[in-house]
């Protein structure tokens, strides 16, 4: 079976469920996108890894097992997504340690977690993409702007039985439009003090938006 490389497009959140959040990959070579529904801490975690200016204060779970590793000079090579059942996405992470290389099960969120940090690849195969890969809709008439707005895709539209992914502006900022530059970063700063990723992340995405 031929392989697919992915790579993450962006991290989205339920307006209707807490913690679910949807991790949107992308096809290298191809406009497919494969969501896969996630927990918040290792949405965090995977957000931590994508922002490389929020650094926090003590490492977490991923950050020790990448340092872990480190220690003991083992590499992770590639991620692969492997099996997909019962809409539940199957991974393994391929490690490798003195010249021999071993499969590791692990769930999909933890793996990518893992291969952000160690930089790898992520794979899936064909078959699964052909199964559970879908073209999201543009519900902006602005060309211009679909790449944006493809980052907003809300997980509630992955979530609906039988309903087809459509494509969702952004919502509520949490009132961050209202301040200055310099305040949010002070308030980017607080997140991360007080480990608190998530706010962090929409801090740090209204901080990209001006620059």
């Amino acid at each position: 079976m031929s392989l697919v490389r992915l790579k993450i497009k962006g991290i989205s959140y339920s307006q209707t469920q807490n913690g679910a959040y949807a991790l949107i990959l992308n096809e290298v070579e191809g406009d497919r996108k494969l969501p896969i529904v996630i927990g918040a801490f290792e949405a965090q975690s995977i957000a931590i890894a994508l922002e490389k200016e929020i650094k926090p204060p003590r490492p977490l779970t991923h950050d020790l097992f990448k340092n872990f590793s480190d220690r003991f000079e083992i590499i992770v090579k590639q991620v692969i997504i492997h099996k997909l059942v019962d809409g539940v996405f199957y991974s393994s992470i391929i490690c490798e340690r003195d010249g021999i290389e071993e499969i590791i099960d692990a769930r999909t969120s933890d793996a990518i977690a893992l291969a952000l940090r160690f930089s790898a690849p992520i794979f899936t195969y064909k078959t699964i993409l052909d199964k559970a890969g879908i073209f999201l809709k543009f519900s902006s008439k602005d060309k211009d702007k679909e790449e944006e707005n493809d980052d907003s895709i809300m997980v509630d539209e992955i979530l609906q039985e039988g309903g087809e992914p459509v494509e969702i502006e952004s919502g509520a900022t949490d009132g961050y439009t209202e301040l200055t530059t310099d305040e949010l970063h002070k308030e980017l700063n607080k997140a991360v003090a007080s480990e608190d990723y998530e706010k962090a992340a929409k801090l740090r995405d209204e901080i990209s938006k001006r620059n």
